[in-house]
């Protein structure tokens, strides 16, 4: 029997994950992360985010685990995830609210980046034009419970349907903030550390990411100190369908990954 991984032919996952416009969830995805106080402080603590070596580094490694956490063997998920687990349990990070000290394996905190990463993909995936429906999108949540025992969370303990999705983030709001020791993303964005070959790709990234922040819910843009209308929501919305749609122009070859163009190739056999 082949070896589809975690999802495989047939997924919602493979069916949305693979369009280019999640790129912009993925944006989102770090911005929720960065509104939990004790996951914010684990990645502070923890990287040198301004570092331009270090910084590219941390991306590469969290978009190559991604790769492999979505369209990887059973084994090479495994194997992704030992790792990832085995850094999460040995590094530590100081909450100076409480004045203990943490693991970065902190069930409430990776739970917060989890449902932060499914919603991100979801609601770009959605707003952005991608075609699903009611029950799809239960079934997306779902398939990412999966994605949760990578990173150590039992599956039950993450919600398994938008429903569930939104009471959770709706009990966490209180907790939330964005923590006086962070740099704020957008004013970073200005001045983000790229690789020297990368560097024509530098004005780019104020644009996504004010676009990553209009995709955010009203409250969450509020706790960033940004406006938050529905106008704002309107344009994002807009934003997102447009570019979706342009980049369906683009020839598939050139659209795709290759692992999601072979994704596609063997959902559509």
């Amino acid at each position: 029997m082949t070896d589809h991984g975690l999802f495989g032919p047939g997924s919602v996952t493979w069916r949305v994950m693979g369009e280019p416009i999640l790129l912009v969830g993925g944006f989102r995805a770090l911005l929720m992360q960065g509104l939990h106080p004790r996951a914010m402080r684990g990645v502070l603590q923890n990287s040198a985010l301004m570092d331009p070596g270090e910084s590219w580094s941390r991306f590469a490694r969290t978009t190559e685990f991604v790769r492999v956490r979505t369209y990887g063997t059973c084994e090479e998920v495994e194997r992704a995830g030992r790792r990832v687990r085995k850094i999460h349990a040995t590094l530590t990070a100081h909450d100076p609210d409480t004045g203990q000290e943490f693991h970065l394996d902190d069930p409430e905190a990776l739970r917060w980046v989890h449902v932060g990463e499914v919603d991100s993909y979801l609601s770009v995936a959605r707003r952005g034009g991608v075609r699903l429906t009611d029950a799809e999108a239960d079934r997306f949540v779902a398939e990412w419970r999966r994605a949760a025992e990578v990173v150590g969370l039992s599956p039950d303990d993450v919600p398994g349907s938008v429903g569930e999705m939104r009471d959770y983030i709706r009990a966490e709001r209180p907790g939330l903030r964005f923590v006086p020791e962070a740099a704020h993303p957008l004013r970073q964005s200005f001045n983000v550390p790229l690789p020297l070959k990368l560097t024509p790709l530098k004005p780019a990234v104020p644009a996504l990411t004010l676009l990553a922040f209009a995709t955010l819910p009203r409250w969450a843009r509020r706790l960033y100190g940004l406006p938050a209308t529905p106008l704002g929501d309107l344009w994002a919305t807009a934003t997102l369908r447009t570019l979706h749609v342009g980049l369906g122009l683009v020839p598939p070859q050139v659209r795709y990954s290759p692992v999601a163009r072979r994704a596609r190739r063997m959902t559509a056999a």
